[in-house]
């Protein structure tokens, strides 16, 4: 049934998207989700089909008890509105943002491209969203299933001297009704941003939101870090990441490396996603995996968009994983089709959890 409603997608809807520029078309996504919300009993059919359920894929991580190891991951749902819809289309999470202290446009339009030939996007968005006030309004009427993470970015006119009260407001709005935080220091389209990667800026941001918020994170706090860093700078960070005692990695964010798109051409500025990105990002994983020791949790991003691909990153030492670009290529049931195969990895190598095989590729 799933490999039908794939077909169907791939051959009628994946068209008609297709047809569209990429940010009209998540609009359009968007109102047909809004739409058949008033049809009845649509997404209880919907969830049937589309949702893949195994005890061996429950997981628990910073504390948190996960369905499954595969979230939506930020950028998808900027606003919080598609929380209720995504929630009930087999994801394990849902990463919203990201969210700055201020709403705002973003940068101007066109600013999504797809480079089909490579299963790739690239974005230069600029972390359009509502603001903190705003998203909190949102997500706070809704009800939560699944554990929701928050992406919080700094607001592209904040100088970047007030960049801790900006993060600290958004941290602290949101954090109240989410299950995780992630602080977004790696987007390649806010200027500045990618400076705080740079080990004594890091230092000073993070202990300056620290000490903003008691001397403590309300709730598993996360740092997203580039693929573009050299791998000394990787193993830096990751040691100030521990003795900050931050409790994870998202690994890693989008690319602007031109050299990744190995079929085209690369016309367009802004943060490359999908495919270009899959071994960069795995190979940043079993590199964080075996200097951080499972003593925090590292999600994997980048270029999943099958069964492989996704077990590949849990092997090499992912805890959770997230996809993006993958679902907007493969369609709505691609979560149901990862979660089946690494279901099927599991009982054929008669491992009874997910978490028994994080960063076993050599074992």
């Amino acid at each position: 049934m799933i490999l039908f409603q794939s077909l169907f997608y791939e051959t009628f809807l994946k068209p008609i998207f297709f047809k569209l520029n990429p940010e009209n078309a998540h609009e359009f996504s968007k109102n047909l989700l809004q739409l058949a919300d008033n049809i009845p009993f649509f997404f209880q059919n919907l969830e049937k089909f589309s949702t893949y359920e195994s005890s061996r894929l429950k997981t628990k991580v910073s504390g948190i008890e996960f369905p499954n190891p595969l979230g939506m991951a930020a950028g998808f749902d900027k606003t919080g509105e598609l929380f209720p819809f995504l929630q009930r289309l087999g994801f394990g999470s849902i990463e919203v943002g990201t969210i700055t202290q201020f709403g705002q446009k973003g940068n101007p339009k066109p600013r999504i491209f797809r480079y089909e030939k490579e299963s790739a996007l690239v974005n230069r968005l600029g972390f359009n969203n509502p603001g903190a006030d705003k998203a909190f309004e949102t997500l706070s009427k809704q009800q939560k299933k699944i554990p929701r993470g928050i992406n919080v970015g700094k607001t592209k006119l904040t100088p970047i001297e007030n960049a801790i009260e900006d993060y600290t407001y958004s941290l602290k709005k949101i954090s109240p009704i989410s299950d995780y935080a992630v602080i977004n220091i790696s987007s390649p389209n806010t200027p500045g941003l990618r400076g705080f990667q740079e080990k004594d800026s890091f230092v000073s941001l993070i202990e300056g939101i620290k000490k903003s918020l008691g001397g403590n994170f309300p709730i598993p706090t996360f740092i997203k870090l580039a693929p573009d860093l050299e791998d000394s700078s990787i193993e830096e960070l990751l040691e100030i990441i521990l003795s900050l005692k931050l409790d994870g990695v998202v690994l890693t964010n989008t690319t602007i490396n031109p050299s990744s798109m190995k079929e085209s051409q690369l016309v367009e500025q802004g943060g490359i996603s999908g495919k270009p990105v899959r071994q960069r990002s795995l190979e940043i994983i079993r590199l964080a995996f075996k200097k951080l020791k499972n003593r925090i949790p590292i999600i994997g991003v980048g270029g999943i968009d099958s069964y492989e691909s996704a077990l590949e990153k849990i092997l090499a030492g992912a805890n959770l994983i997230q996809i993006y670009t993958g679902y907007i290529y493969k369609g709505p049931f691609l979560p149901y089709m990862i979660l089946e195969g690494l279901d099927k990895f599991l009982e054929e190598k008669k491992v009874n959890s997910i978490s028994e095989i994080v960063g076993k590729e050599n074992s």
